[in-house]
């Protein structure tokens, strides 16, 4: 890909960390608005529709603060955005707005094509975009045959992927074109263009991507093994032409919302729940900066979805809210940029370009846009009874908002939703295992205990059910046993572990091993075993095993870092906790151990820079306070700083002994 690897070459780039649950439409909106969804209000793919009953699509009205593009707009800036998740009805910015239903159709051919009400902002442009976009039926077989050279061997009665192929290559077509027009016949000051094309052509064909996965069947590898490398290397020819029409002078940022797995981590089933594909996902994207006053060639460590608004706002010479979540990526410039603080842009009176919140959504728009995400997979297909539609959306969208508490470390917002959740749906495993999760992070060890036992005696019961049907010939051939439930003895193996019982959390791991030795956390949480039990070569080669899992792991770095911190190995523990702290940022002991192994590399100003971050995130850390103190009260050092650290060191240790008495 020529045009990314110059991208990466001018400018800086590095993996950005996404947020929890990954769900396209909650993730865009974070980039969009520096905030995470409980403060943005994007919960999921759909929504009641308080107008016309049953559900739609996530809309536009329902994001409930401005985004980038209304914040520059209330600014006087010429701005245009076009396809971004929860974009319908187009806001009516200071610019061009194309909603993300804008390039879908369900019509068979382009004679009978309507634009949908509300995909095109200003009304008056229309027409324009209307002959902009591309049918399915338009993609021809020249435009085929590069990504699929056996294209002809298709049975297409009775396999549908080419037809999933065009739409897919067609929609993405449909919103290059209307980028492109706008960067040459509009002014502009900024653009945002979201292409759905990788996700897409990753969920429908990944699967066929080499090396060849188990179970899929010779003739479809051969015929669609190229159609992954083909959509990146097609996206690397639209930004090439996006960055020819914005010109050398323009800052250019390349983001994705989360990576997909193209290796050994690739599920070999998708779960059967709503969202479920999003299993395939990678917990890190891409981030790539260029543009005049930033670096180049370099890398950045610990970028979050949540600080590309914040880094556009100082771009800008704009203040950053102090409502948003997200921080500048200062390290991407040549000399420090100033960064100014407002206290919430949603305070700021005036004309932003959003909607008012009961804007009506066109029915038969809302409704292709639900047949999309249904066959995606995303949503279950719309039920016929309106109520048990609408009880089941309003049910993921709560559940959505508690896990999104959870990864905001908010466990207390989200225990009264899970466990609501975990009431009304009982059948749903996936509410109590999120419930029990939630329990074990306020540390309610019987509540969660309560729940995880329950879930591994059904397993139990149903494997017994099972074995029993098998002796008397009433399963059906190829039938599969009740799935294991790793998580739940990896949480089991949680509790035990804070009240002492290593050995029995030990053999919760060993047991969840034996059912998914790919499980992404057990062997970090045996190598914290390990620790504990002071078998530190045991640990070692836990962590190590877990990053031969997922090599983008932080916590098994972090694992590594405290591992060779107790054997003394001090360069090995500083590296290992750089690499942590680079995939996640907000990671308190990663930035602490980070200090400790630099404190005995006798790197003191760094060390003291490291403990600083760590409190900046874990204010309440009595080991920072006391290193801090330690490292200031020493010669050459800050003696007002080193009091003031010892001061606080010794309020929390007071507390500490009050509370335990």
């Amino acid at each position: 890909m020529p045009t990314l690897d110059q991208f990466v070459n001018q400018g800086v780039m590095g993996n950005i960390a996404t947020l929890r649950p990954v769900l396209s439409p909650m993730l865009w909106n974070s980039i969009a608005s520096g905030k995470r969804a409980y403060k943005h209000g994007i919960h999921g793919f759909a929504e009641p529709d308080p107008q016309n009953g049953g559900i739609r699509p996530i809309s536009s009205t329902s994001r409930k603060t401005k985004a980038i593009w209304n914040i520059l707009t209330q600014q006087g800036y010429r701005t245009h955005v076009l396809g971004w998740f929860a974009g319908h009805p187009a806001e009516p910015v200071n610019g061009i707005a194309v909603s993300d239903l804008y390039p879908l159709t369900s019509q068979k051919d382009r004679a009978n094509w309507p634009l949908a009400d509300g995909a095109v902002h200003p009304a008056s442009m229309r027409e324009v975009f209307g002959k902009l976009r591309m049918h399915p039926s338009e993609i021809t077989e020249a435009a085929i045959l590069p990504w699929i050279p056996r294209a002809a061997e298709i049975d297409q009665e009775n396999d549908r992927r080419l037809e999933v192929f065009a739409k897919i290559l067609a929609e993405n077509c449909s919103i290059h074109n209307a980028a492109t027009w706008i960067l040459r016949n509009e002014p502009w000051d900024f653009m945002a263009v979201y292409y759905n094309g990788i996700d897409h052509f990753c969920h429908a064909f990944m699967h066929y991507h080499p090396p060849k996965l188990q179970g899929v069947p010779e003739q479809q590898y051969e015929i669609y093994k190229d159609v992954v490398n083909g959509a990146y290397r097609f996206h690397d020819m639209m930004l090439a032409t996006l960055v020819e029409l914005a010109g050398p002078e323009t800052t250019i940022i390349l983001v994705s919302d989360h990576g997909f797995h193209s290796d050994h981590l690739r599920p070999l089933s998708i779960p059967k729940e709503p969202a479920g594909p999003a299993v395939q996902h990678r917990n890190f994207g891409i981030f790539c900066m260029t543009g005049p006053g930033l670096k180049k060639d370099e890398r950045i460590h610990g970028a979050t979805l949540l600080d590309i608004t914040p880094t556009v706002l100082t771009l800008y010479g704009l203040p950053v809210g102090e409502d948003m979540d997200g921080r500048v990526l200062v390290q991407a410039w040549e000399e420090l940029p100033a960064i100014k603080r407002i206290p919430s842009w949603d305070q700021v009176e005036g004309e932003c370009g959003m909607h008012s919140v009961d804007l009506r959504m066109d029915p038969e728009s809302a409704q292709m846009m639900m047949q999309q995400f249904a066959a995606l997979g995303y949503i279950e297909a719309p039920a016929e009874n309106q109520k048990d539609a609408v009880e089941k959306c309003v049910r993921e969208l709560r559940y959505n908002l508690g896990r999104d508490y959870l990864d905001a470390r908010r466990p207390l917002d989200a225990l009264p939703l899970l466990k609501s959740l975990a009431e009304e749906a009982p059948e749903e495993k996936r509410f109590r295992l999120q419930l029990a999760q939630c329990y074990v992070s306020v540390r309610r060890w019987p509540e969660a205990k309560e729940i995880l036992q329950s879930i591994l005696a059904e397993r139990e019961a149903e494997l017994a059910q099972r074995t029993q049907d098998q002796a008397a010939g009433a399963t059906e051939k190829g039938e599969l046993d009740p799935k294991p439930v790793p998580v739940a003895d990896s949480l089991m193996a949680v509790i035990h572990f804070e009240e002492g019982n290593t050995e029995e959390a030990l053999a919760c791991l060993l047991r969840a091993e034996l059912s998914d030795p790919q499980f992404p956390s057990l062997h970090i949480r045996i190598g914290e075993i390990y620790l504990r039990q002071r078998r530190f070569l045991d640990a070692e080669r836990a962590f190590i095993r877990a990053l031969q899992v997922d090599p983008e792991s932080p916590e098994a770095h972090l694992g590594l870092a405290i591992t060779y911190t107790r054997l003394r190995r001090s360069a090995d523990a500083a590296e290992q906790a750089l690499s942590a702290v680079g995939l996640q940022h907000f990671l308190p002991l990663g930035h602490y151990y980070l200090g400790l192994a630099l404190t005995r590399l006798r790197n003191y100003s760094r060390a003291i820079l490291a403990f600083e971050t760590c409190l900046t995130m874990l204010p309440g850390m009595m080991a920072a306070h006391r290193w801090l103190a330690v490292l200031h009260g020493a010669a050459g050092g800050d003696p007002e700083k080193a009091a003031q650290h010892r001061k606080l060191f010794d309020d929390l240790r007071r507390k500490r002994q009050a509370a335990a008495a």
